[in-house]
């Protein structure tokens, strides 16, 4: 259904660049590029699919605005479905404002956030996955990111999706046939059949869903914190995986005072490395602060790189922390390798953590980084991202809606087991077919999708 009103808003960044683009959509989108357009152009006649030379012109002053290209395109081929323009002038904040200024008086009124994908959802140019699938790219951290948000806009996800739909309706209209006309002599199913027909739609989903662990970690990334006393090489070791220096390094215990966060990219995996102050019994008040938030992050992280030194070897702090991240993903460092590590300090560190796994390094020789890098990919993801399924889940609403999915297929199969007729089942069926309506935007509620687009930037 296409919309009453015409909308517009930056759909470039806000900040100083060459170009800034205005976007405007909906009914009178031509009508006020019109107005605001001085040039050899009548955007009412304009054919579709076209580019405008001319200048931004503010009719109630008399005055040229700026010197910008203007993009025409008719709906419903456009983005949004409806007819769109899109200005291009240059990008200093003073000319967009006065452009966007300039739009607004003309009849237009500022979009909401994802107001031009909800738009498009709406319109049918994009079903809901896809349309998740944009923000998915805009905020990818990774060329891997990237990859997976492009397959869902081309449509994997929706297309398996419609596929299991169509599979639960016909099933459903089987069982809805045999109640509405028992006598009819109609093409039925036997219990054998159904059992094995939903048995294999339940086992696509938990194909997609093996992956959806490893999908929802390329997406979001995982929160690594690197952990430990002060000075044994904490920030050393963050230095050492940007590959530049990023923190500072001193041999003063505490210099470490507030949480340092950095992005890195393993084999396409975003990793949010977290370095931290140096955990100890402080007295100084900021540097507790900062402990105080260190064993917070070290609380909440994904996996923690614990790292001791491997000169001075364990200390009763130590042993304390060791203790409260036993039951955490944690791979231990023995650092300043390249200094030696004596048998002993490695009986010692190998006895306090059960015998789990050390790996020796040397942040300032970056020695070990390599092993250190597979040890994670081993730890999360079974040493590789490879997947036997082309379709790679990575948003955890999409998760959830499968999983719900497959239990009522599971509630199915298990009422079929014991001996329950279908009729009384089907009502199993129909809620799988309703929960997975949810991902694609067919059976979804006004509230949902205002939660969902409220989450998209501005000229989205």
């Amino acid at each position: 259904m296409l919309q009453q009103d015409t909308i517009t808003a930056l759909v470039t960044a806000v900040g100083e660049s060459s170009v800034g683009i205005i976007r405007i959509s909906g009914p009178e989108a031509t009508s006020i590029a019109n107005k605001i357009y001085k040039g050899k152009t009548d955007f009412l006649t304009a054919e579709s699919h076209t580019v405008h030379y001319g200048y931004v012109y503010d009719y109630k002053q008399d005055k040229k605005v700026d010197e910008a290209i203007f993009l025409l395109m008719r709906g419903p081929r456009s983005f949004t479905g409806e007819d769109v323009v899109e200005v291009q002038c240059h990008g200093g904040m003073v000319v967009l404002k006065q452009v966007l200024q300039l739009i607004l008086l003309s009849g237009a009124r500022s979009a909401e956030q994802g107001e031009f994908s909800k738009r498009a959802f709406l319109n049918g140019r994009l079903d809901l996955a896809q349309a998740e699938s944009i923000m998915d790219i805009v905020q990818a951290k990774t060329e891997r990111g990237v990859d997976l948000a492009l397959s869902q806009l081309q449509g994997s996800l929706s297309g398996m999706v419609k596929e299991l739909r169509a599979d639960l309706l016909e099933l459903v209209a089987f069982i809805q046939a045999d109640i509405d006309y028992p006598d009819d002599d109609i093409e039925r199913l036997t219990p054998d059949e159904f059992q094995s027909r939903v048995a294999n739609l339940k086992e696509q989903i938990a194909s997609v869903l093996e992956n959806a662990q490893k999908g929802k970690m390329i997406r979001d990334g995982l929160r690594v914190v690197i952990a430990g006393k002060p000075n044994v090489g904490k920030s050393s070791l963050l230095n050492a995986l940007l590959g530049h220096e990023r923190a500072i390094v001193t041999d003063i215990p505490g210099t470490t005072r507030d949480v340092i966060e950095e992005y890195i990219n393993l084999n396409g995996i975003p990793l949010k490395i977290v370095d931290t102050a140096g955990i100890r019994e402080t007295d100084n008040v900021v540097e507790q602060i900062g402990v105080d938030k260190a064993q917070q992050f070290v609380k909440n992280a994904d996996l923690v790189l614990y790292v001791v030194d491997a000169v001075q070897g364990l200390t009763d702090e130590d042993r304390e922390m060791l203790a409260e991240i036993k039951n955490q993903h944690v791979i231990y460092l023995m650092n300043k390798s390249d200094v030696g590590i004596t048998d002993e300090a490695r009986i010692d560190f190998s006895n306090a953590i059960g015998g789990a796994p050390v790996l020796e390094i040397s942040a300032r020789e970056k020695l070990g980084l390599d092993q250190l890098e597979q040890s994670i990919m081993d730890l999360f993801f079974s040493g590789t991202l490879e997947v036997q399924n082309d379709i790679m889940v990575t948003n955890v609403r999409h998760i959830q809606i499968l999983e719900e999915s497959a239990a009522h297929m599971e509630g199915f199969l298990t009422g079929l087991s014991l001996g329950m007729s279908v009729d009384f089942l089907v009502i199993d069926l129909q809620n799988a077919w309703e929960k997975l309506g949810k991902i694609t935007g067919e059976t979804v509620e006004e509230d949902l999708l205002d939660q969902i687009f409220s989450k998209f930037c501005l000229g989205k």
